[in-house]
């Protein structure tokens, strides 16, 4: 199984195939709007344009189940997200990233590099640094300003 074989839900209802980011490098986030790291998107979105064109992208999947921090539609979530932090990078529909419902591309990701304690993800702004060849190179804490990724990014580009 590999990253590309994932089929995830866009924010107006539709399936995406992963396959479509294949051979790029990926930087995979659960984000939120109410959240003490929400501010995060300012530099994820600096990082998006330094990078784009050398085959970079950011997947944002907005998440609900940690305090709540992402209460609106996907619609509300996309028009804070551009209009606040102009973010322009892919967003997808609000998932759950743990328990029962979580989505399968992050059951994925947790598998392929587990947490400091665990598993689970603990908060938003948990970000995977995949590699143009579907490769989970690295897991981040929400405390990792997308700034320090940058030369894990290099790398892989």
């Amino acid at each position: 199984m590999s990253i590309y074989d994932f089929k995830v839900k866009t924010v107006d209802g539709g399936d995406i195939s992963m396959s479509l980011f294949q051979g790029k490098v990926l930087l995979i986030v659960n984000t939120a709007t109410k959240c003490g790291f929400t501010p995060q998107y300012e530099a994820l979105q600096r990082l998006y344009d330094k990078y784009k064109e050398q085959g970079f992208e950011i997947l944002d999947f907005p998440c609900n189940q940690f305090g709540h921090q992402a209460p609106g539609s996907n619609e509300e979530i996309g028009n804070f997200c551009e209009l606040r932090y102009k973010t322009s990078f892919p967003r997808f529909a609000k998932i759950d990233v743990n328990g029962v419902k979580e989505e399968p591309i992050f059951r994925y990701l947790k598998q392929k590099k587990g947490g400091f304690m665990g598993d689970n993800i603990k908060w938003n702004f948990t970000k995977f640094l995949v590699s143009r060849d579907g490769q989970v190179i690295d897991r981040y804490a929400p405390i990792t300003k997308p700034e320090r990724i940058e030369k894990d990014i290099l790398k892989l580009l």
